[in-house]
């Protein structure tokens, strides 16, 4: 069974939609006609993303400014999804640390917990009873090709995303039979353009240019990959090739390799 074809009152709920692979996914998803709830924390950036897909494509885009690491605002988010059309759910939202993580703002890995992998069993659990109803829908999940492996100096970034990982593909195999799809997305590096060098990040400068994939076109697999119901997309060589090594290398050995580069990007 397909995806729903778009609707008046159905929404597509896009989360961490204010930049890289969530605004992808709602420019996409707008471009095949769509409505669409787009959420992230920075309103102007919503705004300004609902006004142009308004303008490109003539659909309907609702904005939610939320910090889904807060408990209170993603209750508030979830209790309202559970009461809509939502046809398809994008839980895309998500942060990343670098370093030991004895070093890090315990807060900040908190809230990193909440929303890489709180946030998506929230969002998933709001919407599903809905979509079963209705047998038919639509669940991509943002994880990575970082939750196969143990990831020295990434390591709460890589458990919440072991968890997405597993989630996802658990959760596929429950609804077998139902007519709602859900497919994990594990990218590697992805982003919309090459920086100007004087703008480039530290992750830009240690991964070189033919690792990185375009955020456009892994949201397009995406969804492509979501409309066949494939258990997992993964794009990009550097994606492949951890995916490879988390499932088949031993992490004593692949653990110290992996973690020594992740070290750099902690500035280390």
């Amino acid at each position: 069974m397909s995806l729903p074809a778009p609707t008046v009152d159905a929404r597509a709920v896009v989360t961490g939609a204010s930049s890289g692979i969530g605004e992808a996914l709602a420019a996409e998803l707008a471009a095949r006609g769509h409505s669409l709830i787009v959420v992230a924390r920075r309103g102007d950036l919503l705004n300004a993303l609902a006004d142009r897909l308004t303008r490109e494509h003539g659909v309907a885009v609702e904005v939610r400014v939320s910090d889904l690491s807060d408990p209170g605002q993603r209750q508030t988010l979830a209790d309202e999804l559970a009461d809509r059309d939502v046809s398809i759910l994008c839980n895309n939202a998500g942060i990343a640390t670098f370093g030991p993580v004895a070093k890090l703002d315990p807060d900040y890995e908190r809230a990193q917990v909440q929303l890489n992998a709180v946030a998506v069993h929230d969002l998933t659990l709001a919407v599903l009873p809905g979509m079963i109803a209705r047998g038919a829908g639509g669940i991509l999940i943002t994880g990575s090709a970082a939750g196969n492996m143990a990831i020295p100096n990434n390591a709460t970034y890589a458990a919440t995303k072991a968890f997405v990982n597993t989630f996802s593909e658990s959760l596929r195999a429950e609804l077998a039979g139902t007519g709602v799809h859900c497919t994990l997305l594990a990218p590697g590096p992805v982003r919309t353009e090459t920086p100007d060098p004087t703008d480039a990040s530290i992750v830009d400068k240690l991964v070189p240019d033919f690792l990185w994939i375009d955020s456009a076109y892994t949201a397009r697999l995406s969804l492509d990959g979501l409309e066949k119901n494939k258990m997992r997309i993964v794009p990009g060589i550097l994606s492949k090739g951890m995916s490879v090594a988390g499932q088949y290398s031993p992490r004593f050995i692949t653990a110290p390799i992996v973690g020594s580069f992740y070290k750099k990007l902690g500035g280390e």
